[in-house]
C-alpha cells in the first residue's frame, strides 16, 4: 500500500502551499510522488445524510485514488486539506496502514490575518479561532509543525526533517497492478457529466464552478471535480487513462450518495482525448462544451494569473510567472486554441465579453442543463 503524509490544520495555516512544495521535493528528489487536496475530491452536494461535511466521502475518494496512484508506479502520496478537528482522518476509509498525520498550526493573532488575506475569504474570525483551537487541543496527529512567522519553504524543511528518507520502500513501485484496484470503487451507475475544456486561462475552473452551482439551485444533486486535480502523479503526469479512471472512481462514491449529475473542468484537445473519458463512465450522458476567447482577452486573462486565480490551485503554472514568461505562454495558449478549433470538441461558448455567471448562463443554456430529471428527495 502507498504510504500517506497528511498534512491537515485550520483553515488558513497553509495546508495546501505546503502540501504542494513537500511533493515538488519529492519529486524533484525522484520518491515516485502523487498529491491530492482532499478538499478537491469531496464536491458533492447536498451533503449526504450522516456526513455533512463530508468527510467520510472525502476518505473514500481518497483511498481509490491512493489504490489507483500506486497502481500507476507512485511510491508515495502527499495528501493536504480538512479534517475534523477533534477526531482527525478518516484513516480506515483511505485504507488504515502507513498514514502518517502531520498537524499545521499558527499562533491565533496570525491565523486571523492569514484567513483575512485570503481571496474569497468569508469566514468570520470567531469561527476561525475556535477551529484553531480545536485542533490544537487534539491529539491525533503523529507531530505538529508550527508555522507562526515562517514561509511556506521554512515549514516545508521542518516537514521534511521530521519525515526523513521517505518513503522508506524496498522493491519496485506498484505499477504492475491491474486497474482497476479492488477498494477503487463501486458500480458506476446512470447520470449526466458537463464538461467545460478549453486552452488553458480561459476561465474553465471559474466558468464550471459557477454553472455547477447553478445545477445544485435548480435541485439536483450534482458533484464537481476540476480533472487537472486527479493527476499529480510524477510517474504519469500526463495520463488522460489515469485521470480518467480517479475520475470514475469519485463519480462511483458521488453517485452512491445519491449524485444524479457531475459538472467536470479540464483540458481536452481531441475527441480522441475525450474518447477515453467516456469509455471511463460507460453509463453516463456526456455534454462537452468548449469556451472559447481570442488572443487579446486571452493574453489578459493569462497576465492576471499572475497573482493567482479565483481560488489558490495546487500547482497552478501561472501563479507568480514574470510577465515575460506569461506572454510567451500567451503565445502556447492561441496555438492551442487554433488546434480546439480545428479539432471542434464539443459546444463552442464565446466568453470574451461575459462575466464568469454570463459565462456560465450561456453553457447551461447552450448544453439544455441542468438537467430534467427530478431530484432525489434524499
Amino acid at each position: 500500500m502507498v504510504p500517506v503524509l497528511w498534512l491537515c490544520g485550520p483553515p488558513g495555516v497553509g495546508k495546501t502551499a505546503v502540501g504542494w512544495e513537500v511533493y515538488t521535493r519529492l519529486v524533484r528528489a525522484r520518491r515516485a510522488p502523487a498529491y491530492v487536496d482532499v478538499d478537491q475530491v469531496g464536491i458533492c452536494y447536498p451533503p449526504p445524510t450522516g456526513d455533512r461535511a463530508r468527510h467520510a466521502l472525502k476518505a473514500r475518494n481518497l483511498g481509490a485514488l491512493r489504490a489507483s496512484f500506486g497502481a500507476a508506479g507512485a511510491r508515495c502520496l502527499v495528501v493536504s486539506g480538512v479534517v475534523d478537528a477533534g477526531r482527525g482522518p478518516e484513516i480506515d476509509l483511505v485504507g488504515g496502514d502507513e498514514i502518517t498525520v502531520c498537524r499545521l498550526r499558527v499562533d491565533p493573532a496570525e491565523l486571523v490575518t492569514r484567513v483575512a488575506g485570503r481571496r474569497g475569504s468569508t469566514e468570520p474570525p470567531d469561527a476561525v479561532l475556535r477551529e484553531g483551537e480545536l485542533f490544537d487541543q487534539s491529539t491525533f496527529a503523529d507531530w505538529c509543525v508550527d508555522t507562526t512567522g515562517l514561509s511556506v519553504d521554512e515549514v516545508a524543511n521542518r516537514v521534511c526533517a521530521q519525515i526523513g528518507d521517505w518513503p522508506r520502500v524496498t522493491g519496485g513501485a506498484d505499477g504492475g497492478r491491474s486497474w482497476p484496484p479492488q477498494s477503487a470503487a463501486g458500480e458506476l451507475g446512470p447520470g449526466d457529466v458537463l464538461w467545460l475544456c478549453g486552452p488553458t486561462g480561459v476561465g474553465k475552473s471559474t466558468v464550471g464552478f459557477s454553472a455547477y452551482l447553478a445545477v445544485l439551485r435548480s435541485g439536483v444533486r450534482a458533484g464537481y471535480v476540476d480533472v487537472d486535480q486527479l493527476g499529480f502523479c510524477a510517474t504519469q503526469p500526463t495520463d488522460h487513462r489515469l485521470r480518467a479512471r480517479n475520475l470514475a472512481a469519485l463519480w462511483a462514491n458521488f453517485g452512491s450518495v445519491g449524485a444524479q449529475a457531475l459538472v467536470v473542468v479540464g483540458p481536452i484537445a481531441t475527441r480522441s482525448e475525450a474518447m477515453v473519458y467516456e469509455q471511463a463512465l460507460p453509463t453516463a450522458a456526456f455534454t462537452w462544451c468548449r469556451l472559447h476567447a481570442h488572443r487579446a482577452e486571452l493574453t489578459r486573462r493569462i497576465l492576471s494569473r499572475r497573482e493567482g486565480g479565483s481560488w489558490a490551485q495546487p500547482g497552478d503554472p501561472l501563479r507568480g510567472q514574470p510577465i515575460k514568461d506569461l506572454l510567451e505562454v500567451t503565445n502556447r495558449v492561441v496555438a492551442e486554441a487554433r488546434l480546439l478549433e480545428r479539432q471542434r470538441p464539443g459546444l463552442r461558448i464565446d466568453v470574451d465579453d461575459l462575466a464568469v455567471e454570463e459565462a456560465a448562463d450561456a453553457v447551461l443554456t447552450r448544453a439544455a442543463w441542468p438537467t430534467a430529471r427530478a431530484p432525489d428527495p434524499g
